[in-house]
């Protein structure tokens, strides 16, 4: 099982552990790299996220060998096997615990800030990494946690070998592990992109999940077979209890329903009370030939069926996301006549591909555009010309293509969930068909 990045690793995991649910857990990500991953988990389930700031302590003859390890509020996990082995001094001993303290305190401010630490006493815990290599980390964390109260500890994981698996059975109640391939080297080869995380993003994410708003748990993700005139398309329906609209996401060039980019997007969406649609416009044959991820009026066509198809389903105003080539075919879609589409927003799209179209939509439309993504943004500043509708161009400073920089893909989600409840309307939805 390969990850498209960390976010694609934790929305995948996150149905893995939906049966924790009723529990009312809460999330640890392990810093830096487990924090992406535990993020979608944390919103999925509707739990707090915080981070556990672990730190190892090691033999000073022979760092590698753990004798314990320390976490916040004074917690010690000491091996005392270990200690009497490696005959090393007290004196010794308490000069690497004190040095560890000062790092532990250090991390702890630099990812919470002022924040105070989520209480674990009596709740279960699902302790959260991007992957496990040898799992000394994982297992301290575990340890730790249990000695900070936590009633129940589950530590979730993308991959990890399967010895490590075998061995965190008995330092966790339960372990939840995606893909335990015999085969493992590392971690990062699980994964196509698995650059380092910045501070940045962890203090972001940590800020993001303090900050909310989650009224009322995240709507469980239904899988859903799209009838597109005949042809079935994979999708993953969210419908939240009351939802007022439903946004359709039509994804670019390269990319599907697993964007981990329209996802978190979509989690916000979510949040906020608005049913989302993320489905494949095209069949993975035809995603092999790179001419159909250009052909927009047949991907536009594509759309209009699948529209119809959630029409009959969920009987609400509909509103269309699209990003990249996705945009242009959102935009064509919504031209046709008697098309009905409540809104649109374009996340770095290519509306100029939508031509002569562009002038025939009525759906008022929202254009957001990274300022660093230069040559789009010139292309969106002349297709907007064309549009008659309501339209406006926002340009998020800084941004690039992906707007994978701390903060941008925040802002993203923020305009779009804006410009739909300006547009689809805050009333509840006039019902969901079981069909």
């Amino acid at each position: 099982m390969f990850y498209t990045d960390r976010a694609d690793a934790g929305e995948r995991l996150a149905e893995a552990v939906r049966h924790l649910e009723e529990e009312h857990p809460v999330v640890l990500g392990l810093p830096r790299g487990g924090v992406p991953v535990a993020f979608p988990v944390a919103r999925a389930l509707g739990a707090p996220l915080d981070v556990i700031v672990v730190r190892k302590l090691g033999v000073p003859s022979h760092r590698e060998l753990g004798f314990g390890a320390i976490g916040e509020g004074g917690v010690r996990v000491i091996s005392e096997d270990i200690v009497r082995s490696s005959r090393v001094t007290r004196r010794d001993l308490e000069a690497v615990e004190r040095s560890e303290e000062a790092e532990l305190a250090r991390q702890a401010r630099r990812f919470r800030g002022d924040r105070p630490r989520v209480a674990l006493d009596g709740r279960t815990v699902i302790v959260v990494d991007d992957g496990i290599a040898t799992g000394a980390t994982a297992a301290a964390a575990c340890e730790v946690v249990r000695a900070q109260g936590a009633a129940r500890v589950v530590l979730a994981v993308p991959v990890a070998p399967p010895d490590a698996v075998a061995r965190l059975r008995g330092a966790a109640d339960e372990v939840v592990c995606l893909s335990s391939p015999p085969a493992f080297r590392a971690v990062g080869e699980w994964y196509r992109d698995f650059s380092q995380t910045a501070d940045e993003e962890v203090v972001s994410l940590l800020a993001r999940a303090a900050a909310g708003p989650t009224p009322g748990r995240a709507p469980r993700t239904v899988e859903v077979e799209v009838d597109a005139a005949g042809l079935p398309l994979a999708g993953d329906l969210a419908l939240p209890e009351g939802a007022g609209a439903v946004v359709m996401f039509a994804h670019g060039s390269g990319s599907s329903r697993r964007s981990p980019r329209n996802r978190a997007v979509a989690a916000d969406l979510n949040a906020a009370g608005l049913g989302t649609l993320l489905f494949d416009l095209l069949t993975p044959a035809e995603e092999a030939d790179r001419a159909n991820v250009f052909d927009i009026e047949a991907l536009a066509g594509r759309l209009t069926d699948a529209t119809a198809w959630l029409r009959r389903r969920a009987r609400l105003p509909i509103g269309y996301f699209g990003a990249s080539t996705g945009a242009a075919a959102a935009l064509w879609a919504a031209s046709a006549s008697g098309a009905d589409i409540g809104a649109v927003v374009s996340r770095g799209g290519r509306p100029d591909l939508a031509g002569p179209r562009l002038a025939a939509v009525r759906a008022p439309t929202l254009l957001v555009v990274g300022g660093d993504d230069t040559t789009v943004l010139d292309l969106n500043r002349r297709a907007q010309r064309e549009l008659r509708c309501e339209n406006r161009l926002v340009v998020v400073e800084g941004a690039t293509h992906l707007f994978e920089e701390p903060g941008a893909l925040e802002e993203v989600a923020d305009l779009a969930r804006a410009w739909f409840a300006r547009h689809l309307g805050a009333g509840q939805g006039q019902g969901v068909s079981s069909t």
